[in-house]
């Protein structure tokens, strides 16, 4: 089974603009998230595909492999996809897609390990990883994606809201009633799949909770979420970086 990894990167970010080109001591972001990547043994290549001229010259200056796409998309998922089908062309094909945040530059490696072990299984079409949440903070706080899934361990929802309602109890007291979990956005696709997802049109769920992995359970797609003890770290704004530079 042949696996890439992709990091989707745009420059444009309505919250950081030039995100992946902020610098982590003396190295770009990208070039963080790229080289915690290749360290990850199932990958067998890993490709930034970007829609900026300067985040391809910043990866092909520490050596990395680029691939540029379109700037009308309006997910990393449908990136990933141009840039599959962009270096398909030259000849090499893969079996896996794994979709990687361009803005995590510590991603663990393992946790890349524990997301594509789940292949393995020929049934699995689309994987994902999950954390068990510990504190009622994280639980209400609707920037944090939550997931439940069933006995199985595929997805039946995400929401940025607390899933399932605690009947009958103080939502302060929830987080010790019932085992919640955080959605951690790695994705993983078998081809095939990712060709399909992503000429679906938008969902009501998606649009409502502003999260594209709706889009896939509405139209009858199973998420295999394997569950972790990695946590990502995202950089989304300024002052992010700033905190994370500040704590380190």
């Amino acid at each position: 089974m042949k696996i890439a990894g992709i990091i989707p990167s745009r420059y444009a970010s309505t919250r950081f603009p030039g995100k992946p080109l902020a610098l982590i001591g003396n190295k770009t972001m990208i070039q963080r998230v790229y080289e915690q990547a290749v360290k990850a043994a199932s990958l067998e290549q890993v490709f930034v595909a970007t829609d900026d001229s300067r985040i391809e010259k910043a990866v092909m200056d520490f050596g990395g492999k680029v691939v540029m796409t379109s700037e009308k998309h309006k997910s990393g998922t449908d990136r990933c996809m141009e840039a599959i089908e962009k270096i398909e062309q030259s000849g090499s094909t893969f079996d896996v897609i794994v979709n990687i945040q361009g803005d995590e530059p510590f991603i663990e490696p393992n946790s890349i390990e524990t997301l594509t072990a789940g292949f393995q299984n020929p049934e699995v079409q689309i994987a994902t990883l999950a954390k068990k949440i510990t504190s009622s903070s994280d639980l209400f706080n609707h920037n944090i994606n939550k997931v439940i899934l069933d006995k199985h361990k595929n997805a039946i929802y995400f929401s940025r809201h607390p899933i399932p309602f605690i009947k009958n109890h103080e939502p302060e007291t929830w987080i010790s009633k019932f085992d919640f979990y955080k959605h951690i956005g790695i994705y993983a696709y078998r081809a095939s799949t990712l060709q399909k997802i992503t000429g679906i049109e938008m969902s009501s769920l998606e649009i409502a909770e502003s999260l594209e992995q709706l889009r896939w359970i509405e139209n009858g797609y199973k998420i295999h979420v394997d569950l972790t003890d990695y946590d990502s770290i995202a950089i989304d704004t300024p002052d992010d970086l700033l905190k994370f530079l500040n704590n380190r």
